[in-house]
């Protein structure tokens, strides 16, 4: 067995046990913009948005559920643009099924993003209630929030990214948030049932060329960031190529999303998971998970045997949709579980296999002690492992140390600190990974 050596509070489970730790910085384009609200502006004035509509127009601007970087800020130059115009506009959710199904959920998701009416000058009107737009030549009923349609115009603000369920030239962005989101809990719950025999990015596009011929949507304000999650473009997209513009969007964001930079490990360790990190809770394309239940699918992402989950993130209040990804996680991250929130979320969607509870324990050594023997491998020392905080933020992470060659070999990596060993508190659990970062030891390797 291994030493546990006593450090104040904080205890070392000695080098005997688990491979040391290096620190590692990726060094990605920092493709920031200066001036997101001045930027938001701009495009919309470029685009000449306000020509689409009469004066005095009330416009209904649809956001959505994700942790997206200067969302508030973004959102509320959208409204003072309209405003600017002489337009009278307000702010829908379009997010499905998020927010528990509820419109006080709805609506409360986007207050903790900032987003609500003394914040953006003008009123956030969250209901349930749509309207039925008919059928798709596929069958597929289209359905569109009510309020929105009683506007005189609808542009959408979503974020351009990876899909976690399938690959494709479409997949999650403007298009997505004016079919699933923009029909709300009934047309997610439709869309997704289609999508089990049809694949989602045909429904996805049916559904979204179905709302483009009714002529209420103008247009939608497109969100890319880079690999930091920096506001990196924005891009005010008219009605009419919103489809082709789409796919130009999400082919530049892929290029610049961030990866775990090794081709295996044994195991990946994640401080907490969450509807504000990603839609699945983890992100499927850097896991090399699905939803539906299958490992190592995703021929980008490193295979990765073994996943420790050690927290939700404070800001999923309970959604836990994407645990059931996890092999291994903590009691107190099940005791977290708004278990309502997180099976609306999962029936919705027909992702059953990522609610599934995994095995759990009481601290995050035993789960470690739990977990590592079923990786193949008779020594711990032999271990390949990697420790990031959550999979929207890999600018840093922690490799095991005998995974040095491959960094090595890798010029856009840096070591910033260790080599190190695990630490754990005096009730078993490890440091958080933003506190691995304050007090890292450094070394030149």
């Amino acid at each position: 067995m291994g030493v546990l050596l006593k450090a104040s509070r904080w205890y070392i489970w000695k080098v005997s046990r688990f491979p040391r730790f290096l620190l590692i910085r990726q060094h990605f384009p920092d493709r920031a913009l200066a001036d997101v609200p001045g930027e938001t502006v701009r495009q919309l004035t470029q685009q000449r948005f306000a020509d689409r509509v009469k004066p005095g127009a009330r416009v209904a601007i649809g956001v959505g559920s994700r942790g997206i970087a200067n969302l508030a800020a973004i959102v509320r130059a959208v409204v003072d643009y309209w405003r600017a115009h002489g337009a009278s506009p307000f702010i829908f959710p379009a997010m499905g099924s998020h927010g528990a199904a509820t419109a006080e959920g709805q609506a409360d998701v986007l207050a903790r993003y900032g987003i609500h009416e003394a914040a953006m000058g003008c009123p956030v009107v969250s209901q349930l209630e749509v309207v039925s737009l008919g059928k798709t030549a596929e069958g597929i009923e289209v359905f569109v929030d009510r309020a929105a349609w009683a506007s005189d115009a609808v542009m959408l603000v979503a974020r351009v990214k990876w899909h976690t369920d399938f690959a494709g030239p479409i997949e999650s962005g403007l298009f997505k948030m004016m079919a699933i989101g923009l029909g709300k809990f009934t047309g997610a719950r439709q869309y997704h049932s289609h999508a089990y025999r049809m694949g989602l990015e045909r429904v996805i596009r049916s559904a979204g060329r179905h709302v483009l011929q009714s002529g209420k949507v103008i247009g939608g304000l497109a969100i890319l960031e880079d690999a930091f999650h920096h506001t990196a473009k924005l891009d005010a997209v008219p009605a009419e190529v919103m489809e082709q513009r789409e796919e130009e969007n999400l082919a530049l964001v892929k290029s610049w999303a961030a990866r775990i930079p090794v081709p295996e490990l044994d195991l990946l360790i994640l401080d907490e998971i969450g509807k504000d990190i990603s839609g699945a809770g983890m992100d499927t394309k850097i896991v090399n998970r699905s939803v539906y239940g299958e490992c190592n699918v995703w021929p980008n992402a490193p295979l990765i045997r073994r996943i420790f989950v050690r927290h939700l993130s404070p800001l999923t209040h309970g959604n836990a949709v994407g645990i059931g990804m996890a092999d291994i996680t903590t009691d107190r991250a099940v005791a977290a579980i708004d278990w309502e929130a997180t099976r609306v979320n999962a029936l919705t969607s027909n992702a059953l296999a990522a609610i599934k509870t995994p095995i759990h324990f009481a601290t995050d050594q035993e789960c470690l002690e739990r977990i590592w023997p079923t990786v193949g491998k008779f020594d711990p020392q032999e271990l390949f492992v990697a420790w990031i905080h959550n999979t929207m933020d890999l600018h840093v992470l922690a490799l095991s140390e005998n995974l040095r060659p491959f960094l090595q070999a890798n010029p856009t990596l840096e070591m910033v600190g260790g080599p190190g060993d695990l630490r754990f508190d005096s009730a078993g659990n490890l440091e958080d990974f933003e506190r691995l970062l304050a007090h890292a030891p450094h070394g030149n390797g």
